[in-house]
């Protein structure tokens, strides 16, 4: 994979642990929203480490963003992330991803899985195309809600949440399993597409065939 050397432009708090990193956008350089590349920190002893991360911003935007959560107890290339400022150098490769929107439907993450629908929110409500579409976000406590207030402002009464760590009157409480799933969902003939941990997507893509989606309707990251 060819490499590009970008300079980080700005590096934001999204949340407590998740950092918004911007970074310049090399010329040519396009991508789909969903899709995702690997990035490593160009420095002698990481610049081989290469991690994938989501492109969060827009394609025809100037610049790079990713929205990225830092894992301070791994000891890896994403606490490293978390020390990087701006001035400092990413190196970028080619652009891959398999989530790609197909049409409305039911997106359901899980903590930061929800990067790769950042970007494609952000397209849809650009092409005043939102209608139809809807957000189960699952995390585990209300600090730990990766954009709420514009996936809010975006998504309205159509923006779920689910607590497991923390009971909050302003939201659901447990794991998003079958039970969940039929009280939120009552037409299972739709696109659907999830993202997170491999087992929480192994998870809810069961059962979402169980309840009668058909598996060429449930996008995933394979």
């Amino acid at each position: 994979m060819k490499g590009h050397v970008v300079k980080v432009l700005a590096v934001e708090e999204v949340t407590h642990d998740v950092r918004r990193f911007k970074v310049k956008k090399p010329e040519g350089y396009s991508f789909t929203p969903g899709q995702a590349t690997e990035a490593s920190i160009n420095k002698k002893l990481l610049k081989d480490e290469k991690r994938p991360f989501t492109f969060t911003g827009l394609n025809d935007w100037p610049l790079l963003e990713f929205t990225i959560k830092v894992y301070t107890d791994h000891h890896g290339v994403t606490e490293e992330l978390g020390k990087v400022k701006e001035g400092d150098e990413l190196i970028i490769r080619d652009v891959w991803g398999a989530i790609n929107y197909k049409g409305p439907g039911v997106f359901i993450a899980g903590g930061a899985g929800v990067t790769p629908f950042v970007a494609i929110f952000r397209q849809l409500q650009k092409e005043d195309k939102l209608n139809g579409n809807r957000l189960i976000f699952s995390n585990k406590t209300e600090k730990d809600i990766i954009l709420k207030d514009e996936f809010q402002n975006m998504l309205g009464n159509k923006f779920y949440n689910t607590l497991t760590e923390e009971k909050n009157d302003k939201y659901d409480h447990g794991r998003i399993n079958e039970e969940f799933l039929k009280q939120k969902i009552n037409n299972f003939e739709q696109d659907f597409y999830v993202c997170g941990p491999d087992s929480f997507v192994k998870d809810i893509t069961n059962t979402l065939t169980k309840l009668g989606a058909k598996s060429d309707s449930v996008v995933f990251e394979k």
